[in-house]
């Protein structure tokens, strides 16, 4: 297994490097510049802020500096916040971000496995319907409707949860933003998880552990559960990059200091640095969260042997 993680990990380097040289490359050829929001600058004063950020060399020479720094783990300095490199926007943002992405995805998964698998052992009844039917809803209405109405109904109407702002340590203003993400991957895992089970269950070694005499829930813990969570570990993998690199309408609605509001804000004011840095971020997550997903197949599946 240690030999399969090593060349999981050496196969992912061209991957990275991959997402970086895109996202370098459409950045430069998106139109407009980095400082072209601001005022006018004197021609001396343009070239000396050039140089001193490298936009005066050629392409070519920026993108293989780039790739140096990169190599050693510098992201470079932000063209929009001004004396703060990427590392630092990234050190300030992204433990915000794996604090909401966490609790939002372990309230998923509780909720969604277990409306699932409910609705499995259902199948056809009111309870499945109604529960597939919610599912539906939850899928299909967007996080940027959700969290106002949970803002409103829990924060303005009752009173019971604040609005938005961040205090670090604070469960109460974790609540509200890690709910509005967690609820469409509720549903997701939902139906993920219903599918999953009704295909276990069927399955000759339930039907001989139900031939034996085994109760029912015995045989949906040791015997039915474990193979049905192996779709949802595939399922987990881009869904925990995704929800740790958080969702941008979350952070503008509650007011969270993630790494979203700096993507936005770099896109926006064509920040080549900080936009390509979150862009590697995020590929490196998931290739990362997508290896754990694998490793997680031999301990829930005897059957699978990495090699």
């Amino acid at each position: 297994m240690l030999r399969y993680t090593l060349r999981r990990l050496l196969a992912a380097l061209p991957t990275l490097m991959l997402v970086a040289s895109l996202a370098f490359l459409l950045l430069h050829a998106a139109p407009g510049g980095p400082f072209d929001s601001q005022k006018r600058l004197l021609p001396a004063i343009q070239k000396s802020i050039e140089a001193q950020y490298h936009l005066d060399e050629p392409l070519w020479r920026q993108y293989l500096r780039y790739l140096d720094d990169l190599a050693h783990g510098n992201l470079g300095p932000s063209f929009q916040y001004r004396g703060t490199s990427v590392n630092q926007l990234i050190a300030q943002g992204l433990p915000v971000d794996v604090m909401v992405g966490l609790s939002a995805i372990t309230l998923a998964l509780l909720l969604g496995a277990g409306i699932g698998v409910n609705a499995a052992l259902r199948r056809g009844s009111l309870a499945d319907h109604a529960s597939m039917a919610i599912a539906i809803v939850g899928i299909s209405v967007p996080v940027f409707v959700v969290a106002p109405l949970l803002v409103l109904l829990f924060a303005v109407e009752l009173h019971w949860l604040p609005a938005g702002d961040w205090v670090r340590g604070s469960i109460r203003h974790l609540v509200l933003p890690s709910v509005a993400l967690a609820l469409p991957y509720v549903a997701y895992i939902a139906r993920l998880m219903r599918a999953s089970t009704l295909e276990v269950m069927g399955s000759p070694f339930i039907r001989t552990a139900r031939a034996k005499g085994l109760p029912g829930y015995l045989i949906l813990w040791r015997h039915a559960l474990r193979p049905a969570l192996t779709p949802l570990v595939s399922f987990l993998g881009p869904a925990l990059a995704g929800l740790i690199t958080g969702s941008i309408v979350v952070e503008s609605v509650f007011g969270l200091p993630g790494i979203g509001r700096y993507f936005l804000t770099g896109a926006l004011n064509r920040d080549y640095t900080l936009v390509i840095g979150i862009s590697v971020l995020y590929g490196a997550l998931i290739v990362l969260f997508n290896l754990l997903a694998d490793l997680c197949y031999a301990l829930i599946d005897p059957r699978v042997r990495l090699r």
